[in-house]
């Protein structure tokens, strides 16, 4: 079957991508979009075919990755801009590598051709009529993979949701498809703690009527947004949201009146929730997905006022360094948007760069700490954070020297850990 704009539709995936050869350079759809039977259908046919020397490139993905597997070197080379689950325990820096970049950045990359893209593979909602699909929950990075690509490969789900925005794919764009009709992944919204509870507290009451608010994903985003039901006149510019951020549009206390940039509309490049997400932003003209160069760019973001950037970390050390994207040298995830995000706020009128993290791990090992472990990644510079949260109060580190950020931080450790930190600190110990 051929639409009248080129695009074939295959019977099975396989034959969708059969043009693909060694050597090619191919982008994968991330997220809630991660297009699984184009992925399984490429693992079959670079084994049957004996393919080499093919580069994965993507964002965080779901499922199980079996690309990334031992088998498989050789064969497929993973490049990650960002390292989901499915990928941490297979990073090996041979066949399976991270590429630290702003989010910002990365469709700058690939437009550039810095990272080169072949092939496209997509998960879109089926067209309109007039022949127009939807990136839906994903624009971020895709959109420019999608305009460089030389080979286009969708799987259209009737179940992907239509978005407005930058993510309008039209099907002469798309060279083969598969379609499906299947729910996409869903995330659940994470069980609070009572110490993510009071630094949701916490960090909402440093948040006034009318900000602009970035928040992501798991506890204490959401625990934020659970404190945020009685603010008014909220307004949403984000890398990604999810279920937190829906019930504050439901309620009212978000509805973007006093952004400068797009007013009345909830702006994302990326989303994750669950269906009543979905069926939300479906065709919803309210939500806005937009290409992650532009969403994420610091001087896009400083437009709005009040601009509330509140983001989480691995670890800090007392002079203000966060590390965000490792455990040591381990990587467990990515620099993403929070270093746009925290210099977006901090150019923004009345803007707050927030960081918040519980004061120990589960482990019970401070993660405010004197030095970042051996070889751990600064992702945010200590001249960049202004804010530190914890369940034990909010330091200000905006304008202090290193003796008062040494304070500040070790007022907010976990009050078992203080006098350690305190023997610790270069501060007290040089003389």
């Amino acid at each position: 079957m051929c639409y009248s704009g080129g695009m074939r539709i295959h019977p099975t995936a396989l034959e969708a991508i059969k043009e693909i050869q060694s050597g090619a350079h191919i982008y994968v759809h991330g997220q809630a979009a991660t297009p699984l039977h184009l992925i399984d259908a490429l693992i079959a046919h670079a084994t049957s075919s004996k393919l080499k020397e093919i580069e994965l490139l993507h964002l965080h993905t779901i499922g199980p990755a079996r690309y990334a597997d031992a088998e498989f070197e050789g064969v497929f080379k993973v490049t990650n801009f960002f390292l989901g689950a499915n990928m941490r325990p297979k990073l090996n820096h041979r066949n399976v590598d991270y590429l630290p970049c702003f989010l910002s950045e990365i469709p700058v990359l690939i437009r550039s051709k810095r990272r080169p893209v072949d092939v496209a593979l997509i998960q879109v909602s089926p067209p309109d009529q007039h022949g127009y699909c939807s990136l839906g929950t994903s624009v971020d990075a895709t959109k420019a993979a999608v305009e460089t690509a030389s080979l286009v490969i969708a799987q259209i789900n009737d179940q992907m949701p239509r978005t407005h925005g930058d993510g309008i794919v039209h099907i002469s764009q798309i060279h083969h498809a598969v379609t499906i009709n299947e729910p996409i992944f869903e995330t659940s919204p994470a069980v609070l703690s009572e110490v993510e509870k009071k630094i949701g507290e916490l960090a909402a009451s440093m948040i006034e009527d009318g900000s602009t608010l970035q928040m992501g994903i798991g506890a204490i985003p959401d625990a934020v947004m659970l404190s945020l039901k009685n603010h008014k006149n909220l307004g949403i510019h984000t890398e990604m949201w999810t279920d937190g951020a829906l019930e504050l549009i439901l309620s009212g206390a978000v509805n973007n009146s006093k952004k400068k940039v797009h007013p009345g509309k909830t702006v994302s490049t990326f989303l994750m929730g669950t269906k009543k997400v979905y069926d939300f932003i479906h065709d919803n003209p309210s939500i806005v997905q937009l290409d992650a160069s532009y969403v994420n760019h610091p001087s896009v973001i400083a437009r709005n006022p009040k601009v509330v950037a509140i983001n989480s970390a691995v670890e800090i050390d007392l002079t203000g360094q966060i590390c965000a994207d490792s455990i040591g040298g381990r990587i467990i995830s990515g620099v993403g948007g929070q270093v746009d995000f925290i210099t977006g706020a901090g150019m923004s009128v009345g803007g707050k760069a927030i960081i918040a993290l519980p004061s120990r791990t589960h482990r019970g090992e401070s993660r405010i700490t004197a030095q970042l472990k051996a070889g751990a990644g600064v992702v945010t510079t200590r001249a960049h954070v202004h804010h530190v949260i914890t369940e034990f109060g909010i330091a200000d580190l905006y304008g202090k020297t290193i003796a008062e950020r040494t304070r500040e931080l070790i007022r907010i450790a976990h009050p078992d850990d203080r006098a350690k930190l305190e023997k610790e600190s270069v501060c007290f110990t040089v003389k």
